[in-house]
C-alpha cells in the first residue's frame, strides 16, 4: 500500500521513520505519524518528535500551513501499550515529567502560529482526540471511531482536557470523558470534535481544498488572526477589549502585507504573497 505522502505525489522519508515530514512547494508542511502497526499510537519518542518539528515550523518562513495525519488506517489511537505499561511502574516525578511532555506537545500544537489541519480517519482515542482538538480545523473521514477512553482503564484525560473542553464545551466534555463511549463520524461532527466529514476516498481532496483556501490569504494576516482569536475569546466586551481590537486593525492596515493586498484588490488581481518558493 502506498504511503499517504506518496498518494499525494510527494516524496517521503524512510518508511522506518516514526514521523514523516514534507514541505510542499506551496508551503504546506505535512506531518505524518508513521506507526500504522499500532494505529499510530504514540510513545515518549513520538511525543518528542512531534513537539520539536512543530516548534521548528513556527519560525520556518517556508511553512504556511501544517497538516497533521496518520499513516495507514487510523489517525492516532492515543498512547501505545508499552508506553502505558510504564505509567503504573514510574515514580510520581517520572509520571509528572511524562505528563508535562505530552502537555507541551498539545500546547505547542494548540498555540501554533500557522494554520493547522487534522486529517482524521479510523481510530482516534485518548491523546489522539487531544491532537484533533488542538488543530484549527479537523476534517474527518466517514469511518471515524473516536473516544476519550482513559476512564476505561482507570486513568483520566488530564493533559488534553483544556483543549477538549475548549473545543466542545464543558457539558459535552464531561459526558464523553466520563462515559468513554465511542463516537461515530456523525456524532463527532455533531458535538464539535471535527469540522466536517468527507467520504474516505475524498478526504485528501477536502484537505487540498482547505489548504488552497488558506494559501490564498496573507501569511501574516493568518498568524495575526489566530493571535486575535486567542486574545479575544471568552473575554468581556469592554472598553479594554474594544481598544485592543482597534489597535490591532490600525497596526495591520499599515503593514506591507496589507498594503500589497489592498493594492492587488484595487487593481482587480490576486496578490502574490511573499513566499520563499515563489517569485513576486
Amino acid at each position: 500500500m502506498k504511503s499517504y505522502l506518496n498518494n499525494l505525489g510527494l516524496k517521503n522519508q524512510s518508511s522506518k521513520d516514526q514521523l514523516l515530514e514534507f514541505i510542499s512547494p506551496e508551503g504546506v508542511l505535512y506531518l505524518v505519524m508513521n506507526r500504522p502497526e499500532v494505529h499510530n499510537a504514540f510513545d515518549s519518542e513520538q511525543i518528542k518528535n512531534l513537539t520539536q518539528v512543530l516548534k521548528n515550523a513556527k519560525s520556518n518562513p517556508k511553512v504556511r500551513v501544517v497538516v497533521l495525519a496518520g499513516e495507514g488506517k487510523s489517525f492516532c489511537a492515543g498512547g501505545d501499550i508499552n508506553y502505558m505499561k510504564t505509567m503504573g511502574q514510574n515514580s510520581f516525578e517520572d509520571n509528572k515529567a511524562d505528563g508535562l511532555a505530552l502537555a507541551q506537545l498539545m500546547n505547542t500544537l494548540h498555540y501554533h502560529p500557522k494554520p493547522t489541519i487534522a486529517r482524521v480517519k479510523g481510530a482516534v482515542f485518548g491523546g489522539g482526540v487531544g491532537l484533533v482538538c488542538c488543530c484549527d480545523i479537523a476534517v474527518g473521514s466517514s469511518d471515524i471511531k473516536l473516544a476519550l477512553s482513559e476512564v476505561k482503564i482507570g486513568v483520566i484525560a488530564s493533559t488534553i482536557s483544556p483543549y477538549v473542553i475548549n473545543t466542545v464545551g464543558t457539558k459535552t466534555a464531561k459526558r464523553f470523558m466520563l462515559t468513554g463511549e465511542t463516537l461515530t463520524s456523525e456524532m463527532a461532527l455533531k458535538y464539535g470534535f471535527i469540522s466536517e466529514i468527507a467520504e474516505t476516498n475524498q478526504l485528501d481532496d477536502a484537505i487540498e481544498m482547505l489548504t488552497q483556501s488558506l494559501l490564498k490569504n496573507g501569511p501574516e494576516a493568518l498568524q495575526k488572526t489566530k493571535a486575535l482569536v486567542f486574545e479575544v475569546a471568552h473575554k468581556k466586551i469592554d472598553q479594554k477589549l474594544i481598544d485592543y481590537t482597534a489597535d490591532s486593525i490600525a497596526q495591520v492596515r499599515s503593514s506591507p502585507e496589507a498594503k500589497k493586498g489592498l493594492s492587488a484588490f484595487l487593481k482587480k488581481r490576486k496578490p502574490l504573497w511573499d513566499n520563499p518558493y515563489q517569485k513576486n
